[in-house]
């Protein structure tokens, strides 16, 4: 047996990674499982206090992105303790909270709570679809980060400029490759900790987070336009 051993010295080596690789992406999963939870609770208390309905939207955007940003900044700082998981938490929550007035909108057609129910099974159809891909694709997905960054970026910039222009197209055209983009950084971002490119699951949770955060967002903001019923 030591003969075999030392005649294949990576095999034990090999065994190990994929072992840590297994440990990050079940991690992972249990906690991106968990963050659901703060970020219904966060919708729940900003539809029910009206306190970002309340926001005008520059207003809104500006506390959205500086809390996100910050929020994402102390993840960094901390995700190599324990710390990391309440201030994830905590940032879900956050998100959930700025979800409200949208959620609050969609629930102010007749058919509301179809369309949020419709828009989260096409999230999960989404990522479940994504997990399963990046099971079973060999090929090398890290050239794609680059490219879905600046997609990520022209989707912020064309959102911002949106609020001034309030244009329904922009908006539309804007959800629409928000989904496609966000599908594909899901697929990349779970491909990374397969391949072991992410080793931390905090880190990976939050990527994943926001992934299906933004898949959401823009498929019930398309429902609520092409399928909303109004009183």
């Amino acid at each position: 047996m030591n003969e075999r051993l030392q005649t294949f010295p990576g095999l034990a080596g090999q065994g190990s990674l994929a072992v840590e690789r297994n440990r990050v992406l079940r991690n992972t999963y249990w906690l991106l499982a968990l963050s659901l939870v703060p970020t219904v609770l966060g919708a729940w208390v900003g539809i029910s206090t009206g306190i970002t309905s309340a926001m005008s939207p520059g207003i809104s955007a500006t506390v959205f992105l500086a809390g996100a940003f910050g929020f994402m900044f102390a993840i960094e700082k901390t995700k190599h303790s324990s710390t990391g998981v309440a201030v994830l938490l905590g940032f879900t929550f956050f998100m959930g909270l700025m979800l409200a007035r949208m959620l609050a909108v969609i629930l102010g057609f007749k058919n509301g709570s179809s369309l949020i129910m419709t828009a989260f099974g096409g999230t999960a159809i989404v990522f479940f679809g994504m997990a399963s891909l990046a099971t079973v694709i060999k090929r090398d997905l890290s050239g794609m980060g680059k490219f879905l960054f600046v997609g990520a970026l022209m989707l912020l910039v064309a959102g911002l400029v949106n609020i001034f222009l309030q244009s329904s197209a922009l908006m539309i055209t804007v959800c629409v490759l928000a989904i496609g983009i966000f599908s594909a950084f899901m697929l990349y971002d779970i491909k990374r900790v397969i391949d072991g490119g992410e080793t931390n699951y905090i880190t990976a949770t939050l990527a994943i987070y926001l992934d299906i955060y933004n898949v959401f967002q823009s498929l019930l903001a398309l429902l609520g336009i092409f399928g909303g019923e109004r009183e």
